[in-house]
């Protein structure tokens, strides 16, 4: 007889029911545990229960029973094994990206090959210490050379053609719709001649024309920021710090305008300007006027900072050194001097030409220096303190106008002709012998300048402002932090407060910047000579020995007559020591090989 079931006999139990509504789904990151039971969730893995009877309870303070110890065996470190994902896949490239030792070596700034003789130890941790941040700083820096995406191009010729031979036209044809967009003309023959400034960005291009026109524009879109007349002759025309501030060399006084053409300053301590240079690191614009003055004028506080009379007459010939923002001069003499604010008489003075000078450029690395006279003379030197001239050439024209580009490349204005010659990199000097390029304007050449991080040349001539492109001239990649083209307002002034809190005084500019870091010997030992003077005694002496008295009749005379005589001949040996350390060694004579010992070589010295 077969029964019937009842109805909700397969209907699992309401406690059952529960448990499987509680079920939650496994994630892929969890691993599947064997010991649950089949249509079980495992649920989160249990607590292990310590025995704490094993544990050894610590003793009361009123338990009179033996105290033990608990010896406690060093952690072993565990290597990490391979990293895995959160889906569990393992890092087919685990640890950092391999780095070339050469490539390292190029951003090293230390010298290991000069120790410090006989450092202390904290000194010597310290030179630990900074060795090795340096040599972590130079890791990044050429780990992040995989980010610097454009390369340096040059022009190169089929088949033996001379590079000069390729005109403008062509090379506009060549290029790409962006970059023949920065090959342009501006005919202002009402105005020129003129000349010209780019920005440290290279974003904008400011010119003034001799009877009184000065423009900015953002060179790149062709927006114009501001033009104005300023009824008077101009000389000069210089950006500061940033875009925002444009310093103008008029006929009588130097005036500051802002980026709408309002004039915000008239500086009448700099009278009679005839060139300008600003010193973006130490925030000092520089001024050479007719007088033979040289002055130098702090823009983030607005005072003179120091006013050189040259002796030299009217100063007409001015440029920087990028290195150490040095100020060179060029003379009628045939003479350039050198000079800082911090000292009223040039640092140097170099005998360049037979005639005057015309022209000085130093190049971005501040190791070589360009000089054009009168005697139709180009030549290089040599500025890492030999200042001897490499090379020379003569030109048909004597060049009247110098400019040196980021990379190295050399242009010269000879009258209506831009001539440029390339080197074999950034830090070789450029090639004399045969042109890179050549260009002829539509008027006498009265200005120069590279535009940074562009391969573009500037040139301000009589009929107004001509654009070349040149190849290979500037840097293809830019330090945002630094200098960024393409900052917004905030980002600008952000860079600004930056900049003036990283401000570097006048008084550090000198001819070798390594010389900061030096410890000036000679004047460290006189001023240690005047203070012993002055106090009656040298403080710095070192105290003579003194034995501490000891007891049970061990502080006798004689005993400490002793101990000081010992301790006064260990120095002495230390001294002799030392002394026969630092003299050079004698190199023993070589003995005749197949001769027989004889006792007389011990009185052969």
């Amino acid at each position: 007889m077969e029964t019937i079931p009842k109805p909700g006999s397969n209907v699992p139990p309401k406690k059952d029911r529960l448990q499987a509504k509680k079920k939650k789904p496994r994630r892929y990151w969890e691993q599947e545990t064997t010991g649950t039971a089949a249509g079980a969730s495992p649920g989160p893995p249990r607590k292990r229960k310590r025995n704490r009877e094993l544990r050894p309870q610590k003793p009361k303070k009123n338990d009179t029973s033996k105290k033990f110890r608990i010896s406690k065996k060093p952690r072993e470190l565990k290597s990490p094994g391979p990293q895995r994902s959160l889906s569990g896949a393992q890092d087919p490239f685990a640890g950092p990206a391999p780095v070339s030792v050469e490539v390292v070596q190029k951003y090293c700034r230390i010298d290991k090959s000069k120790e410090v003789p006989h450092p202390k130890t904290k000194t010597r941790s310290r030179l630990v210490a900074a060795e090795a941040q340096e040599e972590e700083t130079s890791v990044r820096a050429a780990r992040s050379e995989l980010l610097l995406a454009e390369e340096p191009g040059f022009l190169e010729g089929e088949d033996g053609e001379d590079t000069a031979k390729i005109r403008q036209a062509d090379i506009v044809e060549a290029v790409d719709i962006a970059s023949a967009a920065k090959h342009f003309d501006l005919n202002l023959r009402q105005f020129g001649p003129y000349r010209l400034n780019y920005s440290s960005t290279g974003r904008h291009l400011a010119f003034g024309g001799r009877r009184g026109h000065v423009a900015a524009l953002d060179w790149v879109t062709k927006k114009l920021t501001c033009e104005i007349n300023v009824m008077e002759a101009v000389r000069d025309v210089r950006f500061l710090h940033s875009e925002a501030l444009l310093a103008v060399a008029q006929s009588r006084w130097l005036h500051v305008y802002d980026n709408q053409g309002i004039e915000l300053h008239c500086v009448r301590r700099c009278d009679r300007v005839t060139r300008l240079e600003f010193l973006p690191f130490h925030f000092l614009l520089a001024t050479a006027s007719e007088t033979g003055f040289l002055a130098y004028l702090d823009v983030s506080v607005g005072r003179i900072v120091a006013a050189l009379n040259a002796r030299a007459g009217r100063l007409s010939v001015m440029t920087q050194n990028p290195r150490n923002a040095v100020i060179h001069l060029g003379h009628s003499n045939g003479t350039v001097s050198l000079w800082s604010p911090a000292m009223k008489e040039p640092l140097a003075k170099i005998l360049c030409h037979r005639g005057g000078v015309r022209a000085v450029a130093v190049d971005p690395t501040g190791t070589h220096m360009a000089t054009s006279g009168l005697d139709h003379q180009l030549k290089l030197f040599d500025l890492r303190g030999t200042f001897q001239p490499l090379s020379a050439r003569t030109l048909p024209q004597g060049a009247g106008h110098l400019a040196f580009s980021q990379r190295g490349l050399l242009a010269a204005g000879m009258g209506d002709v831009v001539n440029i010659w390339a080197g074999q990199g950034k830090a070789s000097p450029p090639s004399l012998e045969q042109p890179y390029l050549t260009h002829r304007l539509s008027g006498h050449v009265h200005g120069l300048q590279f535009c940074p991080y562009e391969d573009v040349l500037g040139v301000g001539h009589t009929g107004g402002i001509t654009s070349m492109l040149v190849p290979g001239a500037a840097e293809p990649n830019f330090d945002g932090l630094e200098s960024n083209p393409y900052r917004s307002r905030k980002q600008r002034q952000e860079w600004e407060v930056k900049a003036l809190l990283e401000k570097v005084p006048a008084e550090l500019i000198c001819l070798d910047p390594r010389a900061l870091a030096e410890v000036d010997v000679i004047s460290l030992e006189q001023a240690k000579k005047e203070r012993a003077e002055r106090l009656g005694y040298d403080p710095d002496a070192t105290a003579p020995f003194q034995p501490k008295p000891k007891q049970k009749g061990r502080s006798s005379t004689a005993s400490l007559v002793k101990r000081k005589r010992k301790v006064m001949d260990q120095e002495h040996r230390d001294k002799v020591r030392q002394s026969l350390e630092q003299q050079p060694q004698k190199q023993e004579k070589a003995k005749p090989t197949g001769a027989r010992p004889s006792a007389l070589d011990r009185f052969v010295r």
